[in-house]
């Protein structure tokens, strides 16, 4: 059986400098691990990091095959506390210059969604969810 865990998720990055700053911008805490050529930030449940497209690649064994251009069929979530979090998460990572894919609105589901792409359109669900439950670093536990 394989270990029900996600530990670490790793953004191939065609900029590693820009896309660090995003980030950075965004008021996420690196590890002391990140340097020039690879940064890692903590978050209540994973470690984000973020490593050269190229070199993810040659570490995997595989040619890279996409653009940054395209959709690459992964979404990322940030899921908040309230409804009014997500019209304001939206607002600040609209001033530091994401690109808003979709603007706040009441989901289908019964929550709240909005959705923006970092520098790389990497896509990022701001999103609340009437049933999610946290634990007490604010990872999500259920929904």
């Amino acid at each position: 059986m394989v270990m029900q865990r996600v530990s670490l998720l790793t953004i191939g990055a065609y900029n590693l400098p820009v896309l660090r700053s995003f980030y950075q911008k965004l008021g996420w805490e690196e590890t002391e691990f990140s340097s020039d050529s690879y940064a890692a930030f903590k978050t209540a449940g994973v470690i984000l990091t973020l490593f050269p497209v190229e070199e993810l690649a040659k570490d995997a064994g595989i040619e890279i095959s996409q653009s940054k251009e395209g959709f690459r069929g992964v979404t990322f979530a940030i899921n908040l506390d309230t409804p009014e979090q997500v019209d304001a998460t939206i607002e600040e990572v609209r001033s530091i210059g994401a690109r808003i894919l979709r603007e706040p609105s009441d989901a289908f589901w019964g929550g709240r969604t909005a959705y923006f792409a970092d520098p790389e359109n990497n896509l990022w669900e701001i999103a609340w969810n009437p049933s999610a439950e946290f634990d007490e670093r604010g990872a999500m536990i259920s929904f």
